[in-house]
């Protein structure tokens, strides 16, 4: 039997250190910075997946660092338990091996997602209220309206879009851009 520990942050910005002291007295840990809902999959959790066999112990420190929702942490909680892996969840002390585990696991489970749909709705609403007033999203631009004119005017006068990057700082497909809009 391994103990075999799964860390994840959601972003670069974000510090595995805590999760991995945590996860410190496993036998192999595998690690990542990508988003639960990211695009590009989770290579290390497949990697994690992969490498339990029966008898070991998957060890996470939260629930929502392994799933993206009820359906996926329900889904991969059958899994583990038709290969006979039992998951504990070192915050939340949860064992999958009991049977108030089992139901401590699926409890969380429901509420993680439930927070996450607030958190969710919350932002959508936040954003709503900042657009009504007005608010712009994004890099401020970098050239006004009048600069862009002249822009437009120096390149049909031809001037180089080399020279046009120079003398406004911009980028060459920022220019083809902003001559194009």
């Amino acid at each position: 039997m391994s103990l075999v520990g799964y860390a994840r942050v959601s972003s670069t910005g974000q510090s595995l250190d805590v999760q991995l002291s945590k996860l410190g007295h496993c036998d192999k840990v595998f690690s990542e910075k990508r988003s639960a809902t990211s695009t590009n999959g989770r290579t290390a959790l497949k990697e994690c997946l992969a490498y339990l066999r029966e008898g070991d112990q998957l060890v996470i420190t939260r629930l929502d660092r392994l799933a993206r929702s009820v359906l996926d942490l329900t889904q991969m909680a059958h899994d583990l338990q038709q290969r006979h892996i039992d998951l504990v969840v070192l915050d939340q002390r949860i064992d999958t091996a009991t049977p108030t585990g089992k139901l401590m696991f699926n409890m969380l489970g429901a509420i993680a997602e439930f927070e996450t749909a607030l958190r969710k709705e919350r932002q959508a609403d936040g954003i709503a209220k900042a657009l009504d007033r007005g608010v712009r999203f994004g890099a401020k631009a970098k050239l006004t309206q009048q600069q862009i004119g002249a822009m437009r005017d120096e390149r049909d006068a031809g001037v180089t879009v080399k020279s046009l990057c120079g003398k406004y700082g911009v980028s060459r497909a920022s220019v083809y851009r902003l001559l194009q809009g």
